[in-house]
């Protein structure tokens, strides 16, 4: 992939929700060369309806009708669905297998804002079951080396989904978005908690924290983290108390060997 002109590397991406900050970087990526783009199916449907980021792409794929010697602006995307709790081989962009299986698995039911602000929008949850899958976590293992990767940057309790996969995990990228509860509202960037925005606090008797430390896994780190988490500081005692339990506050540029 890297080698077109504009290439990023980047074969393909696994959706895990339809918030706006893990998925408006697609617009972002569009010039990096074709793409497979995963994602459950209720997860698509608002990213057609209210976030169109699906219908915006092939828009900057291919020339206008009334140009039709024009040459496509950039490559094309193939959207796949991505299963619930079934395992799925990820294939390359020419439909060739990557060599990783992901297996999707909910972490929470969160209706993202903008989907609910919608007037007339027939999303608006009455009951949990209308918001089924639509944040996951994800398992990934490399075929060949058996390496096994949990990714879950969105996380409102520990289930018992993600304890079993968080135990079969050769590394683990967890939610930390931010230090406690009442971070938001202390600095200023919303009216309500971390909770109530669907993340579990790191710090607490009950919060990410405490549950990573008991945990085995080689990798343990946290991603996702909000700028006012204060755990960022690394001269600071709450990145200490992350590190002195061998868990990673993560980083740009981090790389994992499983």
């Amino acid at each position: 992939m890297a080698s077109t002109p504009r290439g990023t590397g980047i074969a393909g991406c696994v959706v895990s929700d339809a918030e706006l900050d893990h998925t408006a970087a697609l617009l972002f990526l569009r010039e990096g060369g074709a793409r497979c783009i995963y994602c459950i199916s209720r997860v698509r449907r608002w990213l057609n309806r209210w976030f169109p980021v699906e219908p915006i792409l092939p828009s900057c794929s291919h020339p206008p009708a009334s140009f039709p010697n024009t040459q496509a602006s950039f490559p094309s995307t193939t959207w796949r669905d991505l299963p619930l709790d079934a395992a799925c081989e990820l294939c390359l962009p020419d439909g060739s297998p990557s060599g990783l299986r992901v297996h999707a698995f909910e972490v929470a039911r969160h209706v993202p804002r903008f989907v609910n602000d919608c007037q007339g929008s027939d999303e608006r949850p009455d009951d949990e079951d209308s918001a089924a899958g639509s944040v996951v976590g994800l398992r990934i293992n490399d075929i060949k080396t058996g390496g096994r990767l949990v990714y879950a940057p969105c996380v409102g309790s520990f289930d018992e989904s993600l304890k079993h996969s968080a135990q079969e995990a050769d590394c683990l990228l967890v939610d930390g978005t931010f230090w406690d509860d009442d971070e938001p509202i202390r600095n200023g960037i919303g009216s309500r908690t971390a909770r109530a925005m669907g993340h579990l606090p790191v710090s607490g008797p009950e919060g990410s924290l405490s549950w990573l430390s008991g945990l085995s896994v080689r990798h343990r780190v946290f991603v996702h983290i909000n700028n006012t988490n204060p755990m960022l500081d690394e001269r600071g005692h709450e990145h200490g108390q992350v590190t002195e339990r061998g868990i990673r506050v993560g980083a740009d540029g981090d790389s994992f060997e499983l």
